[in-house]
Order: structure tokens, then sequence, then C-alpha cells
């Protein structure tokens, strides 16, 4: 069987992408090789700019009966320094606002509102190879956890299984290593001493992270940390496992996180990734389309990586779909370009900005000269919320 599009990768974006898709009528094949639920590395947050697109997709009731507490405040944990102030109004959007739900959740509720659209699951299934055929098709082997092997063919192809990880096209390959990689962290903990609504930019030596209430009562704190601070604290808790050196390390720098914490217990186990690697890389390469975090990604410290994912799927299967009716190479390269330049041109400036506080977030003498000017002027925190996307409602036409 042909499909018209083969999506490689089931997370926020892949499962965007295919359930619009085929709503619109799409044969459409996923092939996923994690088994789901699984959690993930993740802040978990997702702005109130993507509600509208749960409502499209058929997921908002489902996500506003499980994701936690409206987040109504953004913050800055840094050295003894504890700031607030509020997010972005979002008037344009019934008044409703960001909330956090765990990848063992959200990516689920994705993926099987996307079955019942009409898409094929292959999972667990990893993509082995894709070439093209002499009639222009993608053809992609895959191949189960047990061994078993199958051959998908179809029109169009889309990379959406994240920047982290092992990738069919070497093309797309991870650099080599750096010492000032960045390597992320992500746990939850019970019992937290945070506001429910305040959502806190954590700043400590070498990294940055954040702290939010997500589902079932839990606190989701991720961050990233160079891998140089990272061995560092690895030295000094030798005997701890590294995401608690880790957060022993962000305690000892940032006293809201040593509050927030103090009657705290972790609630499952510590997970890592990476190291990332932020920044805009394209949305279109040698006939393939690109989706999520492979197509370009922010600092994480701003929040918007699912609602970045899910908002890129939406541009490209709507651009897709408006182009059913002319599908030659042609056509479908012209759409690429096109595509990856919008993409650009509406993220670009999340992606900039992260990369902007994220430098100043770790060069301490920076830090420490901007948190009275901060603490004067706390709307600074609500004027960066905007530049990172909090008030950027994704219309696509």
């Amino acid at each position: 069987m042909t499909h018209d599009a083969l999506i490689i990768g089931g997370g926020p974006a892949g499962a965007t992408a295919a359930l619009l898709l085929a709503r619109a009528g799409w044969s459409v094949a996923v092939i996923e090789k994690a088994v789901f639920p699984r959690r993930k590395v993740c802040g978990e947050f997702i702005s109130a700019t993507t509600l509208p697109l749960f409502d499209e997709i058929g997921v908002g009731e489902a996500f506003s009966n499980n994701a936690g507490p409206e987040v109504r405040r953004v913050g800055l944990f840094a050295n003894d320094t504890t700031l607030a102030a509020p997010l972005p109004s979002p008037t344009a959007l019934s008044h409703r606002w960001g909330r956090a739900l765990g990848r063992e959740h959200l990516d689920l509720l994705l993926l099987e509102a996307a079955v019942r659209a009409g898409a094929r699951v292959w999972q667990p299934w990893s993509a082995i190879e894709l070439r093209r055929n002499e009639t222009g098709h993608y053809v992609c082997n895959i191949a189960s956890r047990q061994g078993g092997t199958k051959e998908l063919i179809a029109r169009i192809a889309i990379a959406a299984h994240g920047s982290w990880g092992r990738s069919v096209f070497s093309w797309l390959a991870p650099k080599a290593e750096r010492y000032s990689d960045l390597i992320a962290f992500k746990a939850h903990f019970s019992d937290c001493d945070l506001p429910t609504d305040l959502m806190p930019l954590l700043v400590f030596p070498g990294g940055y992270g954040g702290m939010v209430h997500s589902d079932s009562g839990r606190v989701s704190l991720s961050c990233c940390i160079r891998t140089d601070e990272l061995t560092r604290c690895r030295q000094l808790w030798p005997s701890q496992h590294a995401g608690n050196s880790v957060v022993q390390h962000i305690q000892n720098s940032c006293l809201g996180v040593c509050q927030s914490l103090r009657h705290a217990t972790l609630d499952g186990v510590w997970l890592s990734a990476g190291p990332i690697r932020p920044g805009i890389r394209t949305g279109f390469s040698k006939g393939l389309f690109l989706v999520g975090n492979i197509a370009g990604e922010a600092q994480p410290l701003i929040a918007e990586g699912i609602s970045m994912a899910m908002q890129g799927a939406q541009l490209l299967a709507r651009r897709l779909i408006d182009q059913q009716n002319d599908m030659t190479p042609d056509a479908i390269h012209s759409l690429g370009v096109k595509y990856a330049a919008e993409w650009k041109e509406f993220f670009d400036m999340r992606v900039r900005a992260s990369a902007t506080f994220a430098y100043l977030a770790m060069r301490p003498k920076v830090v420490a000269m901007a948190l009275p000017v901060i603490a004067r002027i706390p709307g600074i925190l609500t004027f960066g919320a905007r530049l990172s996307g909090k008030g950027a409602m994704a219309d696509f036409g």
C-alpha cells in the first residue's frame, strides 16, 4: 500500500501532523520507536497560544481535564533573589492560561487522537533506511523490536523524531561533543512549596532550568547544565545520581529552589538527555520535510518546545493540504522552500530571544548586575515572556 505521507516520530510534532493530515483524508503512516506511555525529558509547559490548536484537533477537553493548574505568573530564582511578574494576558484566548502535562500523558493523548482520525501507527518500530524509488516515492524500511521488518511507501516523508537521538538520515547526525554542550535533566517532585500559578526560571552557575506544577499534583523540574559544570557536580557529590548532584548544585545556588523543595520528595527517577543543540536548522532538505526539534529548537529556558513542535506541525499540515491537488516534484520543492521560510519567520524571534536569555543566564556577573534592575522593574520578566512567544498566536491561514 502506498501512503500519502510517512511520518518518522510520533511525539507532539509527528502526532499533530498525522492527525491533521488524516482528518483531511490523507493516508498517513507513523513510525514511533518508543512504547507509550513513557516519560521524557521535557519542561511539560504548553503556552496558552497553543490551546486553540488542542481544540481544533479535538483533545482540548481531555487536556483541560488532565493538565496541571493554570500558570499566570513567570518568576526568576537566582542566588538569594526570588522575583515574579504576570505572564502576558491571554485576552484573545478566552481568558485561558498555559498549563503543563506530563509527556507520558500528552504524547499518548495526541497519538491516540491521530489513530482515531485514521492514521496508521507502527509502534514500537524503528526506521532503518529511507530512500527514493524510480517513481520518486519514498521507501522506508522499518524494523520491530522482535526482529520483524516491513517496507512502507509514501509520496511525502516527514522527519519528526526530535534532535537528540540517532537519525536515519546521515546528514542529520549529531555534531561532535564539546565541553560547553548542555545536558538536560528532568524529574518530578511531590509536596513542593511552589505557588501553583508560578513558573520560575532557575539561574545557577553553568546552567538554567525551570519549575512548573504539572498533572497529578506533581512539580516538574527540568534544567540544562554545561558538561564541564556537570563533571564538577559529580566530583562534589560522587556517591549521588547525576540528577541528584545537579539539583543539589541548584539548591545551593538558588534560595527559591531550596525553599520550594524543602519538604518535597522525588516522584519517580531522574531522566537525562543530550547534548542539546538549540538553533534553527531547516524545515526542508533533499525533498524531506522536517518538523519539531529536528527543524529547529529554542533554548529550553523559555518553555516553548511543545508549543513550537505542535504549531510547526500545524503549519506544515496546512501547507501540504493546500497543495494536495498538485504534488509534482517541482510543486513539492516549492512548497518545501515556502514552508521552511514561513517556519523561520514565525519562530525566529523565539529562537533568538531564547539564545540571548540563555547567554546572559549562564554568566554570573551579568546575572548579579541584572537582578537589582529586574527587582525594580519586574515587568522585564513579562516582556521577556512575550518575546519568547507567550503572546504569539499561530495564524497560518
